[in-house]
């Protein structure tokens, strides 16, 4: 009886401790996840606190360093960089220190090209990140720019007017007006959300931009960045792209020739064979799950925007700048269901332009008055061609407009951005 009633003792003693132990690696447990989760939320914390004083110095900065009207800035350095694009380093001319901007906005120049009986605006994107132009001899800013040829279907049309002059004109040590950065084409540097970044061409340019910007934060957001040319003749920054996506694991290269020369192979000179699309997407992201961002000529921005919507990304997670009348287009289609314009209607109309004296009956389906006016030999100045600039500014001498895209700013009473608007109406234009 005494050995029985030792060996339940022994027995109960060794439950209880067994029970004990348990608790206590419980407890220890909960007390270690609980300070894991306490570092992760403080690491979080402080994580938002940076990013809401860096967004307060950017604002502090852009407030205090801007500048309103024409800067002279003059050319430090001018760089060939293949595929018929020459980067431009900018510096200040008053060697005061620069704004910073936000990846994939653009500058603004004034140009004096010879034979232009006044001066041409064009807007050209910045193509590095903003930390490159801060402080010391960095005080700089770069844009990438693309020598436009006469189209291949009409060679005898002009080439590029303000491309090729920055190509075959614009020198080192020349002195250059130009406007603060602006656009609203940008990466969210606040959010950690992966992104898809596209460039298709010179589109390569802002996008360029945000990957920089990304991998100079030390950012660990998730990448993955889409460039497509017809081969390598027209790729550039190929070794730069290369170096990032190898040095940085967030970053994923995805190099796409749509017409690979014969001694370029694929596994080696590029990634894949094929254009940039939405079907290409679908094969090597784990999910429609991201803000996509990109940049390019008329055809691949209107199948890959398209796309993205059938494939059920919100809209609000598609942003994009597309070149020239593409951008309007692209618009018009995008905007929000209701009453359509009159001019998306059909209905009847016609267009004076006062100083061109012509008067003609508005075509249903132009995409603005801009491109409309081009097409009957008007010449309206323009810049963006987005509603950024403000050079395509026309007085309106009766009538009103509709807007088929939103004004970097309203203009005043009385004048329109000719870029993104149709008219409502019977027009009447200082033009």
């Amino acid at each position: 009886m005494d050995m029985l009633v030792a060996a339940t003792a022994v027995a109960f003693l060794g439950a209880l401790s067994a029970y004990v132990a348990m608790l206590t690696f419980s407890g220890l447990r909960q007390m270690a996840e609980g300070g894991r989760s306490a570092e992760l939320q403080r690491q979080a914390l402080k994580a938002r606190i940076d990013q809401i004083m860096d967004l307060r110095q950017f604002e502090r900065e852009q407030s205090e360093l801007s500048w309103n009207g024409f800067r002279k800035f003059s050319v430090k350095k001018k760089n060939l960089e293949g595929g018929d694009i020459c980067s431009f380093y900018l510096e200040p001319h008053d060697a005061k220190p620069l704004p910073p901007f936000r990846p994939g906005q653009y500058l603004t120049f004034q140009l004096q090209v010879p034979g232009q009986r006044k001066p041409v605006i064009r807007c050209y994107s910045l193509s590095d990140s903003p930390n490159q132009g801060k402080g010391g001899d960095t005080n700089y800013y770069r844009c990438s720019i693309k020598r436009v040829p006469p189209p291949r279907d009409k060679p005898d049309v002009p080439p590029g007017l303000s491309s090729n002059f920055f190509h075959s004109q614009v020198n080192e040590g020349d002195i250059l007006d130009v406007k603060a950065p602006g656009g609203h084409f940008y990466l969210d540097m606040t959010k950690q959300t992966p992104v898809v970044l596209i460039g298709g061409g010179i589109g390569l340019t802002p996008v360029l931009s945000m990957v920089n910007t990304i991998c100079e934060a030390g950012s660990k957001r998730e990448m993955h960045f889409f460039y497509g040319v017809r081969n390598g003749r027209e790729a550039v920054m190929l070794d730069h792209l290369r170096r990032l996506a190898v040095e940085h694991e967030n970053v994923k290269l995805y190099l796409c020739f749509s017409d690979p020369l014969p001694t370029e192979k694929e596994g080696v000179d590029y990634t894949h064979g094929e254009r940039v699309s939405v079907d290409l997407f679908k094969r090597l992201l784990p999910s429609n799950n991201y803000d996509f961002y990109m940049c390019g000529p008329p055809p691949m921005m209107s199948s890959v925007v398209g796309d993205l919507e059938a494939w059920g990304v919100p809209e609000k997670s598609i942003h994009f700048e597309a070149f020239g009348p593409a951008s309007v287009k692209k618009t018009a289609e995008a905007k929000p269901a209701g009453e359509p314009t009159a001019a998306a209607a059909g209905t009847k109309m016609t267009v004076t332009f006062t100083k061109s004296g012509k008067s003609v009956p508005w075509v249903a389906g132009a995409a603005s008055i801009l491109e409309f006016a081009e097409e009957q030999g008007v010449t309206i100045d323009f810049g963006c061609r987005a509603g950024n600039c403000g050079t395509c500014l026309t007085a309106i001498k009766s009538g009103a407009v509709d807007y088929v895209g939103s004004p970097g700013s309203m203009p005043e009473a009385g004048s329109c951005l000719v870029c993104i608007s149709v008219p409502k109406g019977d027009i009447v234009l200082n033009a």
